[in-house]
């Protein structure tokens, strides 16, 4: 079992950046793919972004492919995504996401993950 917090939220600008931070309980941070998805007001929740346990393999949405990055740190147990140029349609609760990397998923499929942080608020004013 993994436990996650979010952190690294905020206001910023349009055309701003953002680092939100995963932070993730246990020693077993390696076995787990690792996902950030996002729910605006009104909407359902978004795939954002996913990377593979080993960091090999990502993978993101359309809308923000060139802007966001996702990485992980295994020796801190903390997976990242750097936003830039951030856009207002971009505000959004974060989210982390987790799931066992022995067991085959859709990285954007919210449903297969199995852990989730509490999330972070973004909020890109125009």
């Amino acid at each position: 079992q993994v436990q996650l917090v979010e952190s690294g939220g905020g206001l910023v600008q349009a055309g701003g950046s953002l680092r939100l931070s995963c932070a993730a309980s246990g020693r077993t941070f390696s076995s787990y793919n690792l996902g950030w998805f996002r729910q605006g007001p009104g909407k359902e929740r978004e795939f954002v972004a996913a990377i593979t346990w080993s960091g090999a393999i990502t993978y993101n949405t359309n809308s923000v492919e060139g802007r966001f990055t996702i990485s992980r740190d295994n020796t801190k147990n903390t997976v990242f995504l750097q936003m830039n140029s951030l856009k207002p349609e971009d505000t959004a609760v974060y989210y982390c996401a987790a799931r066992n990397r022995a067991v085959r998923y859709t990285p954007g499929n919210a449903y297969d993950y199995d852990y989730w942080g509490q999330g972070t608020q973004v909020t890109v004013s125009s």
